[in-house]
């Protein structure tokens, strides 16, 4: 079939039903998204959408096809083919009549169509049989639907159409699908138009009476006349005398103009020479299909037809409509188009090479002769089929249309060629649109890893980023113990490996927990929990973040040792100002004293332990989680500090920290476990594995806290938070005098970049300061 079909499925789909059912009826179907109007698609691929949209909406097939057929017969209208259907006849019965012609008017352009036939046959109650030929069984459904539309837009009739009998009959091509509708029709009148019909009635056959006796044979015009004097006179009802006729016509009362007769000569005034080249494509046959007569074109081309007396079907086979070349079949089918097409083997020799020459038009049965005249012309679409025959424009009759309708399909094949090619760039365009919406979801990603997203969008408007200041935030650094000798010791390939494996797992946790990854340096990780998107349970993220680090670091393996790795991670909670610094790969940055003394809450930590400050320490204390004290330490720059150790959350369990699906240890079932602070539920994980080992690790599911985040006031200042500024900070570098105030108090010995320099170890594990950590300048 051609796309054409397939497109008005997609839109009825689409119209009534939404494009996510249409989206899930071709994903079903294992078929393309859009179709080309002039493009042939396998018949396979109709039939497994109509299949899988019944089993989709849950409706039969004869219900699908019925509303189909009718949604086509509005799509062809839509298409341009409004005034073409419009002006097949003036009644139902020669619309059905005309379609075979219509068919092949349009073969002219869609030349691989394959489309159905139909016959039509009166009866005396007013009734018609409609049969219905196609090659392709199971769509019959599709007819009531196209010819009820049809007859209630054009003809203002309602239709029911009942199958009465239904066979597969053996036809040259193969087998056939015949199916016999019977065809009843109501017509249909305005209100007021149907009052007035049924209160006078019986004056509308007074009239017809009337309208007879007045006709006159000999002048037509008398009949108007006669029509607009009962319609002032004879019957009182308000509307015209031809709103009447039409009444009279359409209800089988009597017959317009019933006294006309045509006038036929005593005998045919044109000589037999005249006729045969008059009518150059002209045959008549006996029912034997016995030549008894052929115009001058034809013999020109089939010589043997100047012979009398052969047989037709040992020259000529019949294309359409497919039925045996016998006279019954042919009287079967007296209405319809006739295409017959030259037997190859019969043709002179200069024609074997050539295409063989078909020709189309209409059977007409004569009785007294008892023979059947075949009037046709040349099925040529194009000069070049023209040219291929190797015929030219004079070989057809100056009156035959056939000469305007080659010209004019030319152009017009022309047209759909152009058509055809804006769609195939249209649906490039589509595909290429649909790829590089895909990249840049994918570049989008990438950049939103980099910074919060609405950081990123400002950047990516061109706006100008301010910084803003979060009055409470928890910062967590951690870092690898013993990093340096392990570096001294390993080569750069399997410390790439050993952090990569580290971070890969401190990612996905960050996704479990809704953390701000700000920056790694070396082996330093750094995250904050309450920015950029203030909440008020950022303690807890970054407590639970903290427990979930010392676990996953079990995971890795040291490369010198062969052991799990130790790390070092400490916590502070207090107020930060950030913002976004450069311009080539900008970094969005926190600073402020809180920055600083997380940052020695880690170099003062444990190696193994979570080293929080007091104030951190205020934050969780009745958050369900066991923490110890450490007492006062010596911290640098800061004089003595009282800190504490986080044990553990007495809440939440291991897999619940690490985000994995929780089993239920006596039926081995997934289960989720509720406690007063965390929820859990399952959401995708932005980080993808870069090695095999952890790709399979990664395999199960990211389940994520869903921590209890109640109205705050700092969510309520969520979109006031920029309106305390501390000015530009994009471009600038971070020295003593910017930033020293951001920074709080510093001693005059701590350099240009204050937060580093109290990152110190003892000097038993780190004996040499690492250049690595000079890169957090940039950072903090």
């Amino acid at each position: 079939m051609y796309g054409f079909i397939n497109m008005c499925l997609k839109s009825l789909v689409v119209e009534k039903y939404g494009e996510e059912t249409w989206e899930k009826l071709r994903l079903q179907a294992g078929v393309q998204d859009s179709f080309l109007t002039f493009e042939v698609y396998k018949d396979e691929i109709t039939m497994q959408l109509v299949d899988k949209a019944c089993k989709v909406l849950g409706v039969p097939a004869d219900i699908v096809l019925r509303e189909f057929g009718k949604y086509f017969f509005e799509f062809c209208k839509r298409s341009g083919y409004d005034h073409m259907l419009r002006t097949l006849g003036g009644n139902l019965y020669e619309f059905i009549e005309n379609l075979d012609a219509l068919h092949s008017y349009l073969s002219l352009s869609y030349q691989e169509m394959n489309a159905p036939s139909f016959r039509v046959e009166k009866n005396e109650d007013g009734s018609m049989h409609l049969h219905y030929y196609s090659d392709r069984r199971g769509l019959c459904h599709i007819v009531p639907g196209i010819i009820g539309a049809a007859a209630l837009d054009f003809f203002n009739i309602e239709i029911s159409m009942k199958i009465v009998n239904q066979t597969e009959e053996e036809e040259r091509t193969g087998k056939k699908e015949h199916i016999v509708f019977l065809v009843t029709q109501n017509p249909l009148f305005p209100h007021k138009e149907r009052n007035e019909f049924s209160s006078s009635s019986q004056c509308l056959v007074d009239t017809e009476k009337q309208i007879e006796n007045q006709l006159n044979k000999e002048d037509l015009e008398k009949v108007k006349n006669a029509n607009g004097d009962r319609g002032n006179s004879v019957c009182p009802v308000k509307k015209s005398h031809w709103k009447t006729l039409r009444g009279i016509i359409t209800l089988g009362k009597g017959k317009l103009l019933r006294g006309f007769d045509p006038v036929y000569p005593k005998s045919l005034w044109i000589d037999t020479k005249t006729f045969c080249n008059g009518l150059p494509f002209h045959m008549v046959f006996d029912k034997e299909l016995k030549v008894k007569q052929a115009g001058v074109s034809i013999q020109k081309i089939v010589p043997g037809l100047q012979t009398m007396g052969i047989c037709l079907d040992q020259y000529f086979r019949i294309v359409h409509p497919e039925v045996p070349f016998t006279i019954s079949s042919i009287q079967k089918f007296i209405n319809s188009q006739f295409v017959f097409q030259t037997r190859r083997e019969m043709m002179p020799e200069s024609w074997k090479e050539r295409p063989m020459l078909e020709l189309r038009g209409q059977m007409m049965w004569m009785e007294s002769l008892q023979c059947m005249l075949y009037l046709c012309s040349p099925l040529l679409r194009t000069l070049h089929e023209l040219e291929e025959r190797q015929m030219h424009i004079a070989d057809i009759a100056p009156h035959d249309v056939t000469r305007d309708l080659i010209l004019l399909n030319q152009q017009r094949l022309a047209e759909m060629e152009l058509s055809s090619q804006l769609e195939r760039k249209k649906e490039e365009l589509r595909i290429l649109s649909k790829h590089l919406e895909e990249e840049k979801k994918k570049t989008e990603a990438l950049l939103y890893a980099m910074l919060p997203q609405h950081v990123a969008n400002q950047l990516k408007e061109g706006k100008r980023v301010e910084a803003g200041e979060f009055k409470e935030c928890t910062i967590l650094f951690s870092d690898v113990v013993t990093f340096t000798n392990i570096c001294a010791q390993c080569e750069p390939i399997q410390i790439v490996l050993m952090l990569n494996s580290m971070y890969l797992r401190f990612d996905r946790l960050t996704t479990v927990h809704d953390v701000y990854k700000v920056e790694t340096i070396g082996d330093a990780y750094m995250v904050v929990g309450g920015v950029p998107v203030p909440v008020p349970t950022h303690a807890e993220r970054v407590a639970n973040f903290a427990l979930g680090m010392i676990m996953a670091a079990k995971g890795v393996q040291n490369p010198v040792s062969g052991n799990p790795i130790q790390i070092r991670v400490g916590i502070h909670t207090g107020p930060v100002l950030a913002g976004v610094v450069g311009e080539k790969m900008p970094r969005y940055c926190l600073f402020g004293d809180t920055v600083n003394i997380a940052s020695r809450m880690e170099s003062h930590g444990v190696p193994s332990k979570i080293h929080l400050s007091s104030s951190a320490y205020q934050c969780l204390k009745y958050k369900n989680f066991e923490i110890t004290e450490r007492g006062e330490i010596e911290v640098k720059g800061k004089g003595k500090m009282h800190t504490y150790f986080l044990i553990r959350n007495k809440s939440a369990t291991e897999n619940e920290i690490m985000g994995r699906p929780m089993k239920d240890l006596d039926s081995g079932h997934e289960s989720v476990q509720s406690f007063p602070e965390c929820k859990t539920e399952t959401v995708p994980s932005s980080h993808q594995p870069a090695t095999q080992t952890q790709q399979k690790k990664d395999q199960t599911p990211t389940i994520a806290m869903k921590y209890v985040d109640g109205p705050t006031d700092a969510q309520n200042s969520l979109k006031r938070r920029n309106q305390t500024k501390a000015g530009d900070l994009t471009g600038k570098t971070c020295d003593s005098k910017s930033d020293g105030s951001l920074h709080g108090n510093q001693h005059a010995d701590d350099g240009p970049c204050p937060p580093n320099q109290g990152r110190v170890k003892p000097a038993a594990e780190e004996p040499q300061n690492r250049n690595v950590r000079s890169n957090f300048c940039t950072l903090l």
